[in-house]
């Protein structure tokens, strides 16, 4: 994760999945990005604890690009991008 969400600009969509259990938010990230054109950009909100310790590390195994990781003070931040891949 080498650049910052200020460094990116806007994400292309965005998921609030605090409060939404493993792996139910992956499923739903993953979804997301599904529906989503290859490069396209998605800033994904996860609580601490589980969710952010599994989510991201289930979206890399399953080609996604992690972009960026934030703290948000009380939640998480992640931004992930849509690979050419994926959306074929």
């Amino acid at each position: 994760m080498s650049a910052s969400s200020s460094t990116l600009g806007a994400p292309d969509a965005q998921l609030d999945l605090r409060g939404t259990p493993c792996p139910i938010n992956f499923v739903r990230t993953k979804l997301k990005l599904e529906a989503m054109a290859s490069g396209q950009l998605l800033e994904v909100w996860l609580d601490p604890g589980e969710p952010i310790e599994q989510v991201p590390d289930s979206l890399r195994m399953a080609g996604y690009g992690i972009e960026a990781l934030e703290d948000q003070d009380g939640y998480f931040a992640l931004w992930v991008r849509q690979s050419a891949d994926e959306a074929a």
